[in-house]
């Protein structure tokens, strides 16, 4: 697990400036901090921060073929590069180490691009073929790590694992891309590839790139996607059976490393199955980590310790005030741009106490998104049931008014809170998915933006991401349909991108069983009624886990990490609120609504309202923006 930065002259040969590249290499020295290294030739340069976890001795990079003329420099973990190392030397290859690292060099050589295809792990890597005058960039199937990418107005292209190698470019435009913000406050992210720069990219996950000298910025093309192709018959029984086996070889592939292993364990129903996998699978008793709150209704250490107790871990648990707001700068600093996902302070605490005793966390990440497990879900599934029923030239006019006129009710109890009901059945099931995971409404975001923001977007929408990636769904079932949405936004922009910074602020390797994309093919083939039945999410998983956890961790209702926002925003945070939403950073943008921004402010701290979701979102908003002036 590493950093990784790259720059590329597209235009000659220009000698790459050394102390530029170190200086973009050392912003990541918390990625790598046991080894770091760079290499250059003309017109090429590339830098490396080493986490040492398989090869320790002979692993180094940047690492070259035999004779030099291909560079690689990567970051993260191909989990059966012995097998493709025997297949390589069958072919003729040479070795010089025992590192998944060079499996990259002679792939690219036996199949070039094709050679992703033939990976089985986590991973973002960029490649100097120097024959070819190429470089070829690559991220994993699922967007497990990460990379960013520009090109420069000068011609340089330049790569990194994380935005601020990028930022650290003197030449790198900084115009803040408004159809990102409008992203940004409906989704809490920036969903790929859009970056909060209007000129830098993330690469999608299973996508791959081939920077030409002497082009102009290349297009990314897909290599891998979703299936979501329906296996024959099965019976349930069968598919227990071989989920709990394709899981076990899934997280055997992910126990190789030369350093402490172990993973984390919240109480809940993804982390317990891949803990209960490892314990069968290892010797010694595994490294298991939680974190407890004092606020017993945010706490559900209990349930990792009757887990840890089962399965007799090496468990460690930490506890930590629900108060941790302290982190809010910090949280500004890892993620580079905005990013409102409140729960990457319990994340990150829970890295921080991991590190202390091993190097590499296996995690239950992926679980909700492969197998139904969000409550909404369920939800979207009733709606588009009523819809169903429905035919849509009388649906869309009929809720549509009624959703319109009839008035907003959130003080009244919920049976006569129909506004929303109607407005939901107004929708298609696109339009109604996004507006149930939208941190802020389209509504909402219409009075929170100035008019002249609004005008600057030229008909942008962010429901517009979520259109563009149902328009090339390999599904138009309706629960793979929002899974497989899921899969595209919030799994990579939100969930994936958590981790990664939270674990790599400390340096600690997380990997993610659950995520192996040959076992998310395999899922994705299973008929929905597997998934969710009637109001059980991850019904089959459930039921392939019962010989293997107790009752009450498989059916509980799922909890989750959280902090209290909407107290932290009428309590210690109200003047950090009051300064940083009513202040002069965000009025300075001439993005947003100055009296909307009040209202929000007046009416949640009186009580009268819980906007503490928005707000959250605008603080970390003006936090980016402080780091920027």
């Amino acid at each position: 697990m590493c950093g990784i930065v790259g720059l590329l002259d597209t235009r000659g040969r220009r000698e790459i400036d050394e102390a530029l590249l170190r200086r973009m290499n050392d912003t990541q020295h918390h990625r790598g901090p046991d080894e770091g290294d760079i290499y250059r030739e003309p017109g090429v340069g590339f830098g490396h921060r080493r986490l040492s976890v398989i090869d320790i001795t002979l692993g180094q990079q940047p690492l070259g073929n035999e004779d030099g003329s291909v560079m690689v420099c990567y970051n993260g973990e191909i989990y059966n590069y012995r097998e493709l190392t025997a297949e390589l030397k069958a072919l003729g290859h040479t070795f010089r180490t025992h590192s998944d690292t060079e499996v990259i060099v002679h792939a690219w050589e036996e199949w070039g691009e094709a050679c992703v295809e033939r990976f089985r792990g986590m991973f973002a890597f960029g490649l100097w073929d120097r024959n070819r005058r190429l470089m070829f960039l690559a991220r994993d199937h699922m967007g497990v790590k990460p990379l960013f990418y520009t090109m420069l107005p000068d011609g340089l292209f330049a790569f990194g694992s994380e935005l601020k190698a990028l930022r650290s470019l003197p030449g790198l435009p900084r115009a803040i891309d408004p159809c990102a913000v409008e992203d940004y406050f409906a989704y809490g992210y920036i969903p790929e590839p859009k970056t909060i720069y209007r000129g830098a990219y993330k690469l999608s996950p299973g996508f791959r790139l081939v920077q030409q000298v002497g082009e102009p910025l290349a297009q990314p093309r897909r290599y891998w996607d979703i299936p979501f192709k329906l296996h024959h018959a099965m019976t349930e029984g069968d598919a227990q059976g071989e989920l709990v086996e394709r899981l076990r070889d899934s997280v055997r592939s992910q126990l190789v490393a030369e350093v402490p292993l172990g993973a984390f364990l919240s109480g809940g129903v993804d982390s317990s199955a891949v803990v209960a996998m490892m314990a069968g699978l290892t010797k010694g008793a595994v490294n298991t980590c939680s974190i407890a709150f004092r606020d017993k209704a945010y706490d559900e250490s209990a349930y990792a310790a009757q887990v840890a107790q089962q399965y007799r871990t090496d468990h460690h648990v930490e506890t930590v005030d629900t108060d941790d707001f302290a982190l809010l700068d910090t949280l500004s600093d890892l993620y580079d741009e905005p990013y409102a996902d409140s729960s990457a302070i319990p994340t990150y605490r829970v890295c921080q106490l991991a590190r202390r005793r091993v190097t590499v966390a296996l995690s239950g990440d992926g679980g909700d998104e492969n197998l139904a497990g969000y409550r909404r879900y369920r939800y979207a599934m009733a709606e588009e049931s009523v819809r169903g029923r429905i035919p849509s030239g009388l649906r869309k006019p009929l809720f549509g008014t009624l959703g319109k006129y009839y008035p907003k009710a959130d003080w009244a109890p919920r049976v006569f809170r129909a506004k929303t009901t109607f407005e939901a059945l107004s929708r298609d099931l696109v339009e109604g998915y996004f507006h149930g995971v939208s941190i802020m409404t389209d509504a909402m975001r219409a009075q929170l933006f100035s008019d002249s923001f609004r005008a600057g977007l030229q008909g942008y929408r962010a429901i517009d991401v979520m259109r563009g990636h149902a328009a090339g769904a390999p599904t138009d079932e309706p629960l793979s349909m929002i899974q497989y949405l899921d899969m595209k936004t919030y799994l990579p922009g939100d969930i994936l991108t958590k981790v990664d910074r939270a674990s790599m602020a400390h340096a600690l390797e997380v990997r993610v069983p659950l995520l192996d994309h040959r076992l998310v093919e395999w899922i994705s083939g299973l008929p929905p009624d597997m998934k969710l039945k009637g109001s059980e999410g991850k019904y089959i998983f459930k039921k392939s886990m019962e010989r293997h956890l107790p009752h009450d961790i498989l059916y509980r209702r799922k909890q989750g990490f959280a902090v209290p926002l909407a107290a932290w925003f009428r309590g210690p945070l109200r003047e950090r609120v009051r300064s940083s939403l009513l202040g002069p950073n965000l009025a300075a943008t001439g993005m947003f609504n100055g009296a909307f921004l009040a209202e929000m402010v007046e009416q949640h701290q009186s009580g009268r309202r819980d906007y503490s979701a928005p707000i959250w979102t605008l603080l970390m908003f003006e936090a980016f923006l402080r780091k920027e002036l």
